[in-house]
């Protein structure tokens, strides 16, 4: 089985990335996957989100494992990996990343040293997913090089078209330079506020604009303040507010991710043939 490897990327900050690549991660667990998530930014929100408080304290992280790579250290198995208790794994990220992406500049082949990371523990899991920076920037670029699937959390707040074409431009070079396996799983609406026609016009907006050429998500992540308070538990919405409209739309997101996965294994399948 090969891991499904999946970045969640928007160069846009606070749109949701660390929120659904640690609530997708454990909706997948939930349905059986073996679940690695990555986290990719210096501000480490997602090691924070599940847990881990001072992320500058841990011992080892992300850019301690890609630092073995550009300097062709051998890496033990499992080597910086943290469980967490709703049964997925977690290579945490701290500020020292910043200074990795610093360093990658001159490197050798520097688009793909996290790419060469993954390749060292990706037998083990059947899906990977890597929270991305809000940037647009190296390590954003290895995680692209690195993945097969993007999928792409936008605000329901305001017109977010000119930063996706930004970013839809930046995977379309990636994907012709360095990894020509790079697909677009969809758009994902977060932030939602269900009661106001301006959420529901965007959401048309997007599917009006990018839909007959990047899929828009059904299940959209609605606006709670029950989803802000996790992160400081360290736990996913599912811990949290198993009952509540957040969980359940990750629920949903979760099957139309696994869906999309085996539409795609069948077209494989069948040109296999």
């Amino acid at each position: 089985m090969n891991a499904q490897i999946i970045a969640v990327v928007n160069q846009k900050g606070g749109v949701g990335k660390s929120t659904t690549c640690a609530n997708l991660g454990v909706g997948l667990a939930q349905a059986g996957k073996k679940v690695l998530v990555v986290d990719a930014d210096p501000q480490a929100s997602l090691s924070i989100s599940l847990g881990h408080h001072q992320p500058d304290t841990l011992p080892v992280t992300l850019s301690d494992m890609m630092g073995k790579v550009l300097t062709d250290q051998p890496i033990t198995p499992g080597e910086g990996i943290l469980r967490h208790p709703e049964g997925i794994d977690l290579m945490p990220s701290n500020i020292e990343l910043s200074g990795m992406e610093v360093s990658l500049v001159n490197a050798m082949s520097r688009e793909t040293i996290l790419r060469q990371y993954l390749d060292t523990v990706k037998r083990q899991y059947t899906h990977i997913l890597i929270d991305c920076q809000p940037s647009l920037g190296m390590l954003t670029v290895n995680a692209l090089a690195a993945v097969n699937r993007v999928l792409i959390p936008v605000q329901a707040e305001y017109l977010p078209a000119k930063g996706l074409e930004q970013l839809l431009s930046t995977v379309n070079k990636v994907r012709r330079q360095i990894n020509p396996k790079l697909q677009i799983d969809g758009i994902l609406l977060t932030m939602v506020d269900s009661r106001t026609n301006f959420a529901k016009e965007i959401g048309a907006l997007l599917r009006e604009n990018y839909g007959s050429k990047i899929k828009v998500f059904a299940s959209e992540i609605p606006h709670s303040v029950r989803a802000k308070e996790i992160s400081a538990e360290g736990k996913s919405i599912f811990a949290h507010d198993p009952g509540g409209k957040v969980a359940a739309a990750y629920q949903n997101l979760t099957k139309e991710v696994l869906k999309l996965e085996k539409q795609r294994e069948k077209c494989k399948a069948g040109i296999g043939r």
